[in-house]
């Protein structure tokens, strides 16, 4: 049913969730590694985005490197 404007309504475009799940599949874990690594982040990652949140250190590790940057402003 198209409104006056012609445009489809929002009721023309849902689908039955059976439908919906035949074609969109979440994805499985297989261990319980992987579920932990997913909810948890390393220490690498979590220093990595203390400094991509903080504009100049963020800046300098594009010219001088992560590892300098980092420990230039929280080392």
């Amino acid at each position: 049913p198209k409104e006056p404007s012609g445009s489809l309504s929002a009721d023309s475009i849902k689908i039955k969730k059976e439908v919906a799940n035949a074609f969109v599949k979440r994805k499985k874990r297989s261990s319980p590694y992987e579920w932990y690594f997913e909810y948890y982040k390393s220490p690498m990652e979590q220093m990595h985005e203390r400094c991509e949140n903080y504009p100049p250190c963020d800046y300098l590790s594009d010219q001088v490197g992560f590892a300098m940057a980092y420990n230039r402003f929280f080392g």
